[in-house]
């Protein structure tokens, strides 16, 4: 375990904001929320968002070409992340899964596979939407 980055200004609104919202944001969509805080360029927000994916603090989610605050308690290592993507509301649920990330392990072992990194992005409904 490592401990906690010291962030830059820009890091922690990004990474700030990122905690506040409810669901996935784009780069762009940071960028409108950051705006009256002083974050005038898209750059500053992709430099800001590559760092805190570097310390673990946010996760890309491919699918959406959005970004997700991690919700696991920090400082913590990542090498698999797995979502729930509710298709009508937009949240997405990180899920912590020792079982999953032990048989993608086995998986890679056996076909000689170096497993790196993994993101698992799974889309449905969520229990709220689902008793709408």
């Amino acid at each position: 375990m490592t401990s906690q980055p010291q962030l830059t200004p820009h890091q922690a609104l990004v990474l700030k904001t990122l905690l506040r919202l409810k669901v996935p944001s784009s780069a762009y969509g940071l960028l409108d929320q950051l705006r009256e805080q002083g974050v005038r360029a898209p750059q500053q927000v992709y430099r800001a968002l590559d760092k805190l994916i570097e310390y673990g603090l946010v996760h890309r989610l491919d699918s959406l070409n959005a970004y997700v605050a991690c919700t696991h308690p920090h400082p913590h290592t990542h090498g698999l992340a797995a979502f729930a993507i509710c298709g009508h509301c937009g949240q997405a649920e990180e899920i912590a899964s020792e079982a999953v990330t032990k048989q993608l392990k086995s998986w890679s072992r056996s076909h000689a596979f170096k497993l790196e990194s993994a993101t698992i992005e799974m889309r449905g409904t969520c229990a709220h939407c689902s008793s709408r």
